[in-house]
C-alpha cells in the first residue's frame, strides 16, 4: 500500500490509500524513504494512528532514520526476526489566539516550534510566561521551542542542548538575543508555555518543524504544551540514540 504521492510517483495508482491518514490505519508498519523532513511531515499527518514508522535514509544527516537506502535488506531481516523496539515519542501542539478572533489550533509538531521574523534584520520581542509565571522578554531572532526528539535540530544549531529522546522536557533555546544573559532554559514537559508577540515593525512567523508556517500579528499569544498524540519510531537492536550521536555527529573519544 502507498500514499497518494508515492502511488503517483510510481505509477502503481491501484495501491494507493485515499491519504496518509488512511493509510496508517490500514497498515502495521509505515516505510518512509526521505530524510528527517519526510518523517516530520508523515508524523504530523498520521497523529493518532500509533502504526510504527521505519525511516529509510535517501537524504543527508538523518537523526529520525534507522539506516540508510543501502541497507535496507538488511532492515528488513531484522524487522522480520523481531530484532527491533518501537520507541513513542510525543508530539507538541500549539494554539494561537489572535488579537481579533478566537483561538486557532492545534497545530502539531514532532521536532520544534519556532517564533521568528520573516525578512528584515531586525529584531523581535516576545514575552515568555511558563505555567503563568513570567520568565523573560526576549529580544531576539527569534525562539525555539523544542520536543527532546527536536533538540538535535534547530536548537541544537542555535547552542541548545542536547536532550535524550526519552526525557520529559521541552527545551526554549533564543536565536541570537540580544542580551547575553539569555541562555536555553529546560522546561518539564508537563508545562505550558505562552509566548506573546509584542509590537514589532517587521513580519513575524510561527513555523511547524519548519515546514508549516502561519503569520503572527502583534499582540498575538501563542500556547505551546505537549499533545495528547504520540508517534511511534522503530529503532533497530543493536543501536540506541547516543550511537546514532557518536556517528551522525562524528563523536570521538579520546585517550591519555
Amino acid at each position: 500500500m502507498l500514499d497518494p504521492d508515492a502511488a503517483r510517483l510510481a505509477r502503481l495508482s491501484e495501491s494507493a490509500a485515499p491519504n496518509l491518514r488512511s493509510l496508517a490505519a490500514q497498515a502495521d508498519l509505515l516505510l518512509v524513504f526521505g530524510g528527517d523532513g519526510t518523517i516530520l511531515r508523515v508524523a504530523r499527518e498520521a497523529a493518532g494512528a500509533r502504526t510504527p514508522i521505519l525511516g529509510i535514509n535517501v537524504g543527508n544527516l538523518g537523526f529520525l532514520t534507522v539506516a540508510s537506502a543501502s541497507h535496507l535488506p538488511q532492515v528488513l531481516t531484522a524487522l522480520w526476526t523481531g530484532r527491533f523496539t518501537v520507541e513513542p515519542r510525543p508530539l507538541i501542539e500549539a494554539h494561537r489566539t489572535p488579537t481579533r478572533g478566537p483561538e486557532t489550533g492545534p497545530q502539531l509538531a514532532l521536532n520544534d516550534f519556532v517564533i521568528s521574523r520573516s525578512s528584515a534584520t531586525r529584531l523581535i520581542e516576545l514575552q515568555v510566561e511558563v505555567d503563568g509565571d513570567p520568565l523573560t522578554r526576549y529580544r531576539c531572532d527569534g525562539l525555539i521551542v523544542s520536543s527532546p526528539t527536536g533538540s538535535t535540530a534547530y536548537s541544537l544549531a542555535a547552542g541548545g542542548a542536547v536532550v535524550a529522546t526519552d526525557a520529559e522536557v521541552f527545551v526554549l533555546t533564543p536565536i541570537c538575543p540580544h542580551t547575553l544573559s539569555n541562555r536555553p532554559v529546560i522546561l518539564n514537559l508537563r508545562s505550558t508555555v505562552q509566548i506573546r508577540v509584542l509590537p514589532s515593525r517587521v513580519g513575524i512567523l510561527l513555523s511547524a518543524d519548519g515546514q508549516v508556517q502561519t503569520h503572527l500579528a502583534s499582540g498575538d499569544i501563542v500556547r505551546i504544551r505537549r499533545s495528547r498524540h504520540t508517534v511511534s519510531l522503530v529503532r533497530l537492536a543493536g543501536t540506541s540514540f547516543f550511537e546514532t550521536l557518536r556517528r551522525k555527529l562524528r563523536w570521538r573519544g579520546s585517550t591519555v
